[in-house]
């Protein structure tokens, strides 16, 4: 059996002065120097509480750190290998996927300096005229939804909206097919499709709506809207021709024939799954290999983590509990099944030496009577800095307001700050999360800017900022306004 990870000590007073200076100054008044824009704004930038307080601004010191790595030993380069101090670009040049992932993070931290290096490279090195093919999914959940994001906390920048423009129009090449299907990837200088690589993910020809739907109600120009809808009314066409499982679909799709190409279906990478709870005494998201309903296989990635608080959005439709949302006995059970499955993450977690999950893990489902319940597999043992467990926890605590959920969030970052991060700049993914000390891997990529670190800021932070009755954030934890589309 593993070790377990047990929850430290956490002080409850605090000496230095920062701290408290952020709650006695946390009141945002109207011409408050601000770099991000709410309506209405929220009436605290900063928790009330010393505790809640420290922590949240330990989360900005922990950004301040990653992108000091980053500006000092890869600036304007895509991805980050801290341990060897260097980058790597996806496209000559890059094409932003690093900064551009992080400024709206930036943006809610109210960090100037780092912003206004940022912007200054987005407005004047950004080119996405490329002879490259990039992934059509990767490209639109990071730059096209980290431009528009920006664009909109930025109080409507013009330069975030060109930019995300042009994207746009060169991204829309993957969905010229007779199928409505899009190809996975394009080629940015030309804006055609790269067909080599084929089948397409379902999953993420599926998960482009947001960014491109909302690109159409800013510009007035409804093509974006359409080739993201063609998509749609493809997938909900084949269900009604039962080529689907009560709703989940494969995870494979042809953009040429516009039929899937497996049968396999699960919710981490690549795709959907199944729900499982077998003599586990955890809830959790199995996969289905034949894509037939009654052979579960007990295998979770940490991808599927998401889900927890995408079932407690589902259940009360973004209002908080002590909002008194109209909910249903149904609604009750998926938010229950949604707080169920968060525990189950934690657990992935809680479990390890280190504190940190594991890339994937697989539940005992009987079998093997003196195994514990939650097993890792030794090529799985990694750990990549991920965001989805965290997701999770801020919109449970967000919309519960149990504290549970920010003491779990809390023990994770204290983990991540013990054996991810480097003394003189950045964080580095581990190889074995059931070492200590653990071996480090030779990246931190962007979702850590993106997502992780934002979902921890906004988990430590008051309710009323960035409501979840007035956003909702894309796949790679991008927040953009709910917005009402215009008569098509």
């Amino acid at each position: 059996m593993l070790p377990v990870h047990r929850q430290s000590s956490m002080p409850t007073h605090y000496s230095d002065d920062k701290y408290h200076k952020h709650n006695r100054h946390s009141s945002i008044k109207k011409n408050a120097n601000l770099l991000f824009t709410q309506k209405p704004l929220p009436k605290k930038l900063h928790p009330s509480d010393d505790t809640t307080a420290y922590r949240q601004q330990r989360v900005v010191e922990a950004f301040q750190h990653a992108w000091k790595g980053y500006y000092e030993d890869a600036f304007g380069m895509d991805e980050y290998q801290p341990l060897t101090h260097q980058g790597r670009n996806w496209a000559p040049g890059g094409i932003g996927l690093m900064i551009v992932d992080s400024l709206d993070t930036m943006l809610l931290m109210n960090l100037t300096k780092e912003y206004n290096e940022a912007r200054e490279w987005v407005a004047t090195k950004l080119d996405f005229d490329k002879n490259q093919d990039v992934n059509v999914f990767e490209t639109t959940i990071r730059v096209l939804g980290g431009l528009l994001s920006a664009y909109h906390l930025s109080g409507n920048d013009p330069v975030y909206l060109e930019k995300a423009t042009d994207l746009g129009n060169r991204l829309l090449g993957a969905f010229q097919t007779e199928s409505g299907i899009p190809y996975a990837s394009v080629v940015l200088s030309t804006g055609l499709p790269y067909k080599f690589h084929v089948p397409s993910s379902t999953a993420e020809v599926t998960t482009v709506q947001l960014e491109f739907k909302y690109l159409s109600y800013l510009t007035g120009d409804p093509k974006y809207w359409s080739a993201a809808e063609r998509v749609m009314l493809k997938l909900k066409h084949m269900g009604e021709q039962g080529q689907t499982l009560d709703g989940l679909v494969p995870i494979l799709i042809n953009p040429v024939t516009g039929l899937f190409d497996t049968r396999e279906i699960r919710l981490g990478s690549r795709g959907d799954s199944y729900y499982g709870n077998e003599p586990s005494q955890f809830l959790y998201i199995g996969e289905l290999l034949s894509g037939m309903p009654g052979v579960v296989h007990p295998k979770m990635d940490h991808l599927v983590c998401f889900i927890a608080g995408s079932f407690a959005l589902g259940a009360t439709q973004g209002l908080t509990l002590a909002q008194a949302p109209l909910m249903t006995d149904e609604d009750l059970q998926v938010l229950k099944m949604g707080e169920e499955i968060a525990r189950t993450c934690y657990e992935m977690y809680n479990m390890t030496a280190t504190g940190l999950a594991s890339e994937i893990v697989y539940f005992n489902t009987g079998a093997q009577q003196q195994s514990p319940d939650i097993l890792i597999q030794p090529r799985d043992r990694h750990n990549l800095l991920r965001p989805e467990t965290l997701e999770s926890l801020f919109l449970l605590h967000r919309i519960t307001g149990d504290p549970i959920y920010r003491e779990w969030g809390w023990q994770i970052f204290e983990s991540f700050e013990t054996h991810t991060k480097l003394p003189n700049g950045g964080y580095a993914a581990l190889r074995d999360v059931t070492q200590v000390p653990p071996p480090h891997d030779n990246r931190m990529d962007t979702f850590f800017l993106a997502e992780t670190l934002k979902y921890l800021y906004l988990l430590f932070s008051p309710d009323d900022f960035v409501p979840l009755d007035r956003y909702v954030f894309n796949s790679e934890g991008h927040p953009l306004p709910m917005f009402q589309p215009a008569t098509r």
